[in-house]
């Protein structure tokens, strides 16, 4: 009885919090649908030949440094919209990762949007309809809330390499979109406004390419970001990978998550025959591989901690010995606005894979990105386009940001720790997501990008603190439990707050009074004067 107030309480809280929030995103969606218009006006104003947009000189509109999946995806978005685009990547083999897996829901909608759906065709990729969740031997499954979409939206699994591949095919199928084997070693630079790169071809040549736009999508590893951003990389862990092969997993077509110690593992399908394996290891250092101590690590501390299902195939994944290692990095996005360039993918925003988050905030950036480019003709006023692009910072930050902030702060509550506090709130989190209906489906809307609202995030996960400390208290209190209910509260106060600051308070849950927000396009033909006036 008890536990139905606490929880009717809940409800009740998170109820009129959420009323309070449609009210002020109903304000929100009327200021936006005001720009919407005013920019459709600027699109109607600006002449376009043959349906294509084009920069009035030079070969090439746009240079993408990368074709990875954020680079792929934009060299197609682009070129598809008319854009000249010459693309430079490192290594155009098959890539080979133990990241870039998946790809949640919102994601796959981000690619329909983009026409490039059909790039998880023909990969054997599999179908990810929501999570299963384990704890001491308990499992809860959390479904995907698809109810309202077409039945093709699903999330979806693969491997990496083989996703990228089909989308640098797609491009590379476009007459205006050239793509090239080099390393961009610098950006060419001119009175403060990037005018290309400097790279070395794939015979070592070194050569220069010019555009008004160069876009740096070179990944997590980055070396041109320093200029263009302040890189706040932070490693909280490392990933070991491993494939498991001709298992089956305990709910099919489902990710797992395994809450173990001292931090989480998963589980998920990557083709028809194999299940990839992740097992987190806090901290910048893992055990060796070369002398075995990996093997006996996996085997003595993880191996138990799994499905019993899964335990046949883990061991002889690991006997095998293809174990594979890579830091999980998390970066805040802190662009520096810079005329001639902007930064996209891992190499400008990154967040903890555990989610999966990553190709969801990719996408999604690109879709933002290809709006506020498609009114423009003319690239060539480097100075205009810097300040017009500053709304891209701004109206990416509802879908980024609640990706970001989950990923961060789950990551934190999943991991074991030896405070008690932190373990009531990764049990009240498990037990929370077990209660099923509006407790399940609303983090997970948000875990899988279908609802990327930052202030549903924050409540759900005070509800999760407060149902702790409601678990705590009843149906006696005591002292001892209720300063452990006040050190739950400040705990989960400490795991958001931080993040939330990272990401900016103001962007991410008032965008609308960021004055970039209402940015329009200048017409084609205040372009067309200023270039013919710089050019004189």
């Amino acid at each position: 009885m008890a536990d139905q107030y606490l929880l009717g309480w809940i409800l009740a809280s998170v109820l009129g919090l959420v009323a309070l929030y449609r009210t002020l995103v109903k304000r929100n969606d009327d200021r936006r649908s005001a720009l919407v218009e005013k920019r459709s006006e600027c699109v109607k104003s600006v002449m376009v030949s043959n349906g294509e947009c084009r920069s009035t000189d030079g070969d090439v509109d746009v240079i993408i440094v990368g074709a990875g999946v954020a680079g792929a995806a934009l060299a197609h978005t682009l070129g598809k919209d008319g854009r000249r685009v010459h693309v430079i990547e490192r290594d155009l083999q098959e890539p080979d990762r133990i990241v870039g897996e998946l790809l949640q829901p919102g994601g796959y909608l981000k690619l329909i949007e983009l026409g490039l759906e059909d790039c998880v065709e023909e990969i054997d990729a599999q179908r990810v309809f929501g999570y299963a969740l384990f704890k001491d031997g308990k499992n809860t499954k959390l479904s995907y809330p698809l109810e309202k979409f077409h039945s093709d939206v699903s999330g979806r699994s693969f491997h990496n390499g083989r996703f990228i591949q089909r989308m640098r095919e797609k491009a590379a199928t476009l007459p205006n979109v050239q793509l090239e084997q080099g390393t961009v070693t610098s950006l060419l630079e001119e009175k403060g406004t990037i005018k290309g790169v400097q790279y070395k071809d794939k015979t070592g040549q070194e050569m220069t390419a010019y555009a008004p736009l160069t876009i740096v999508c070179d990944g997590c590893f980055s070396n041109l970001r320093r200029s263009l951003c302040d890189p706040k990389v932070d490693v909280p862990s490392c990933f070991v990978g491993l494939i498991l092969e001709n298992c089956d997993l305990p709910h099919a077509n489902h990710g797992h998550v395994i809450l173990a110690d001292p931090s989480p593992i998963l589980f998920y399908q990557i083709s028809s025959t194999e299940v990839r394996c992740l097992v987190d290891v806090p901290g910048q250092k893992v055990p060796s591989i070369s002398n075995g101590e990996m093997a006996k690590y996996l085997k003595a501390v993880v191996a138990p901690q799994i499905p019993p299902q899964l335990y046949d195939a883990f061991i002889a994944a690991v006997d095998k010995g293809t174990i594979r290692t890579m830091p999980n990095r998390s970066m805040p996005a802190a662009p520096y606005p810079t005329p001639g360039a902007l930064l996209m993918g891992d190499a400008f925003n990154m967040r903890h894979p555990l989610t999966g988050g990553g190709m969801t905030v990719a996408l999604s950036d690109i879709v933002v990105l290809q709006n506020l480019l498609r009114p423009l003709t003319n690239l060539n006023d480097a100075s205009t386009l810097s300040k017009y692009l500053e709304s891209f910072y701004t109206l990416r930050k509802p879908v980024a940001s609640t990706i970001n902030t989950l990923a961060g702060a789950l990551y934190k509550v999943f991991s074991s720790s030896p405070d008690q506090a932190r373990k009531e709130m990764r049990q009240a989190c498990f037990d929370y997501l077990s209660l099923g209906g509006v407790f399940s489906n609303g983090p997970v809307s948000l875990l899988s990008g279908l609802n990327p609202r930052p202030l549903s995030l924050v409540l759900h996960f005070f509800a999760v603190a407060v149902y702790g400390v409601g678990r705590l208290l009843l149906p006696f209190p005591s002292p001892k439990r209720a300063w452990i209910g006040a050190r739950l509260i400040s705990s989960a106060s400490g795991i958001i707050f931080p993040i939330i600051k990272a990401e900016g308070v103001r962007q991410m849950f008032f965008p609308a009074t960021v004055p970039a927000y209402y940015r329009a396009p200048v017409s084609s033909e205040k372009q067309m004067k200023k270039t013919e006036d710089s050019i004189n």
